[in-house]
C-alpha cells in the first residue's frame, strides 16, 4: 500500500490515489497512465468501463458508470452514479461464526466505577436534562453555576453538564416521535456515567415530566430528581432550587473509587463523520480490528447510522446470528427507503459535499467503508433508536446518519465510550461519554492536533498495519475508560452535541 495507488481487491476496476496524481503518472502494477489530475483519496480506472457497467471497489458494487470510462480516467460524480437498484444476497447467517472469547482470568481490564445497581461508568458527571426546549436556559444556568473552581472540593466529579435540546412540544402526545424522545432522555437519566440527574420541565409542554417518568419507569429518588419551572414560580426560582439540589448531591457523587474491572463492561459506540476516500481503508478497518478485540473480551460495540450502511447491509446480514436478527436490519433499511421517498429525498442524498470532495461518490461506496468499523464478528442484535442495549458482541442500532443524532441514540442505549473516525476533520464530543477521534490520514492529524487522538494514516503509507493501529486504538479505549481525557474532553466539546432524533411533523 506504500505506493501512489491503493488496490483494495484484485477484482476491482478502480484503484484509490495515494497522493495527488498528475496527468501522465504511471499507475503502479499496470500499463495505465493517468489522463487527468486525480486528487488523493479519489478513484482512477484501471480497466475500460462501459456506460451502465458496475464500478467495483472492495470487490463490491459502488455504482454504475454514466458514461464510458477509459483506463486512467478519474472516476467520480461526473461519470458514476447509484444507477438502478441491484440485488444484494442477504444470505442470513451464512458467515456467522462463534466468537472465540478470551478466558475471563486473562481479560484486559480498565479502571472503572461500579455503581450501586451494578452498572459500570467511565466518567462521573451530574446531569441536568430537559423535557422541552423551554427549560433549556434554566438547565444551562444551573450547570454554569458549577463551572470554574466551584467543584474544587469534589475532585472525583467530572462536571455538571446541561444537555438541552430543541424538542419536546409542538408534537403528538402519542406515537413514535414522543416515544423515541422519552427513551432518549430516560437512557441518559439511567446512564452509569451520571452519578445523578436533574430533569427540568416547563410545566405545560407535550412531553410532561411526570408522563416521561411513568412511561419509562424511572425511579425518583437520590439519583433522579425533577422540577417544574412553572410550579416553582419561574426561571429564577427554578435555577435557585436546581443549584440547591445539586449542591446536596455533590458529596455522594464525589465518593467514588475507580477499581480494575474487565473490558467486558465496556460498550463502545462506533461513529464516522466527515469521511473521505481513506475512511474505508485506514481508520474504519483499524477501528474494526479494535472492535474484534473488544468483542473477544466479552464487550459490546454499537454500529449505527442506518442510511450509511445502505448498500452494504448484506455484509451484516451474512454475519447475523439468526435470520430474525438479519431480517430486523433489512426491515429498517426498507423503512428508510420508504421514509426518504415520502419526504422527497433519496438514500443517495448522503454522501455530503465534504465526503465527495474527499473522494467518496455514492452512498454505496460510503457504506462499504463505514461497515468496516464493525470488524468481523457476528451481529447479535438490532435495536430501535435509543433502546437499551443488553446483548453482548456487535449490535446495530437504527439511527439517522447525522452524527450527533446517531451518537445521542447510542449513548442513550448505554454506550460508555465512543470512537469517531473522520477524514475531513469533524469536531465532536459526547458528554457524559468520552469520545476518541481517529484521523484517516496523517495530513489531517497534523492539521488538527488538538482534536485528533490517533493518526491512522500510516496504514495508507505502509508504515503500519491495520492490526497494529487497531491494537493501539483498543489500548487507548482502555486508557480513556480509565479516566485519561480525550482531546475533545480537554477542549470542552460535548455539551451541545446532545440531539435527539426529531421524528415527524413539528406542529
Amino acid at each position: 500500500m506504500a505506493s501512489l495507488t491503493i488496490r483494495l481487491h484484485p477484482a476491482d476496476n478502480v484503484v484509490v490515489a495515494g497522493a495527488d496524481l498528475l496527468p501522465g503518472t504511471r499507475l503502479p502494477g499496470t500499463d495505465v497512465a493517468c489522463g487527468t489530475t486525480v486528487p488523493a483519496g479519489h478513484k482512477v480506472a484501471v480497466q475500460p468501463i462501459a456506460a451502465g457497467e458496475p464500478v467495483r471497489k472492495y470487490n463490491q458494487v459502488i455504482g454504475f458508470a454514466t458514461a464510458a470510462i477509459a483506463p486512467g480516467e478519474h472516476v467520480h460524480v461526473h461519470n458514476l452514479s447509484m444507477g438502478d437498484e441491484f440485488e444484494r444476497d442477504y444470505a442470513f447467517g451464512a458467515d456467522a461464526r462463534p466468537t472465540d472469547l478470551v478466558p475471563e482470568a486473562e481479560r484486559a481490564t480498565f479502571q472503572g466505577i461500579r455503581r450501586a445497581d451494578g452498572q459500570v461508568a467511565t466518567r462521573n458527571y451530574i446531569g441536568v436534562l430537559t423535557s422541552v426546549n423551554c427549560s433549556a436556559t434554566a438547565a444551562r444556568l444551573i450547570a454554569d453555576h458549577f463551572r470554574g473552581a466551584a467543584l474544587a472540593a469534589y475532585p472525583n466529579v467530572d462536571g455538571v453538564v446541561a444537555l438541552a435540546h430543541g424538542y419536546g412540544c409542538g408534537m403528538g402526545a402519542q406515537g413514535d416521535a414522543i416515544d423515541a424522545l422519552r427513551r432518549t432522555i430516560a437512557g441518559y437519566a439511567r446512564h452509569p456515567n451520571f452519578a445523578a440527574v436533574l430533569i427540568i420541565g416547563l410545566g405545560c409542554e407535550v412531553n410532561q415530566v411526570d408522563r416521561l417518568v411513568e412511561a419509562e419507569g424511572l425511579e425518583l429518588g437520590a439519583r433522579v430528581r425533577t422540577l417544574s419551572i412553572q410550579d416553582l414560580g419561574g426561571t429564577t426560582a427554578a435555577v435557585r432550587e436546581g443549584i440547591r439540589l445539586i449542591e446536596a448531591l455533590l458529596p455522594e457523587a464525589d465518593a467514588v473509587v475507580r477499581r480494575p474491572l474487565p473490558a467486558s463492561h465496556l460498550t463502545l459506540a462506533l461513529e464516522c463523520g466527515g469521511s473521505d476516500g481513506y475512511s474505508g481503508i485506514t481508520a474504519n478497518p483499524a477501528l474494526g480490528h479494535a472492535v474484534d478485540l473488544l468483542v473477544r473480551q466479552g464487550g459490546t460495540a454499537i454500529l449505527s447510522e442506518t442510511p450509511e450502511v445502505y448498500g452494504a447491509e448484506h455484509l451484516l446480514t451474512r454475519r447475523a446470528v439468526s435470520r430474525a436478527v438479519g431480517e430486523k436490519l433489512v426491515e429498517r433499511i426498507r423503512w428508510w427507503e420508504d421514509y426518504t421517498s415520502r419526504t422527497g429525498g433519496e438514500m443517495n442524498n448522503n454522501p455530503s459535499p465534504g465526503n465527495k470532495k474527499g473522494g467518496l461518490t455514492t452512498i454505496l461506496e460510503k457504506s462499504l467503508g463505514a461497515v468496516a468499523k464493525a470488524g468481523t464478528t457476528a451481529l447479535t442484535e438490532v435495536y430501535r433508536y435509543a433502546e437499551p442495549v443488553t446483548a453482548k458482541g456487535l449490535v446495530f442500532m437504527d439511527t439517522p446518519g447525522y452524527d450527533p443524532v446517531a451518537a445521542t441514540g447510542q449513548v442513550a442505549g448505554g454506550a460508555n465510550v465512543l470512537c469517531f473516525t473522520t477524514g475531513r476533520g469533524s469536531v465532536f464530543g459526547s458528554k457524559p461519554v468520552p469520545c476518541l477521534k481517529l484521523a484517516t490520514n496523517t495530513a489531517l492529524f497534523r492539521r488538527m492536533p488538538d482534536d485528533m487522538d490517533i493518526d491512522c494514516g500510516p496504514i495508507a503509507s505502509g508504515d503500519a498495519t491495520i492490526e497494529e493501529v487497531g491494537r493501539r486504538i483498543f489500548q487507548m479505549i482502555l486508557d480513556t475508560a480509565s479516566g485519561t481525557k480525550s482531546k475533545s474532553e480537554l477542549i470542552g466539546v460535548g455539551s451541545d452535541e446532545f440531539i435527539p432524533w426529531q421524528m415527524g411533523a413539528v406542529m
